[in-house]
């Protein structure tokens, strides 16, 4: 049997015990949640890379549609034939 110490809980040294599975399974825990969040990037950059990328690509869109239609019919002619 368990010894009782004066509160009539369970003897210190399993306390103790207890206390330090929790306290090493709580450091676990917290070991593997830390990566998880360190991995979120630059998200302001990545927003701006986005956007200059968007803004790019339709500007070329623009100013190349005729050439990129003329391209693509050009394309799809010579493979359906």
């Amino acid at each position: 049997m368990s010894e009782r110490d004066q509160t009539g809980g369970v003897a210190s040294p399993l306390r103790n015990a207890v206390r330090s599975v929790i306290e090493r399974f709580t450091r676990a825990l917290l070991w593997l949640y830390r990566p998880l969040h360190a991995d979120r990037g630059d998200v302001p950059g990545w927003v701006l890379v986005t956007v200059m990328t968007a803004g790019l690509v339709t500007g070329l869109w623009m100013i190349a549609d005729d050439q990129l239609t003329a391209l693509l019919t050009r394309a799809i002619n010579s493979v359906s034939k």
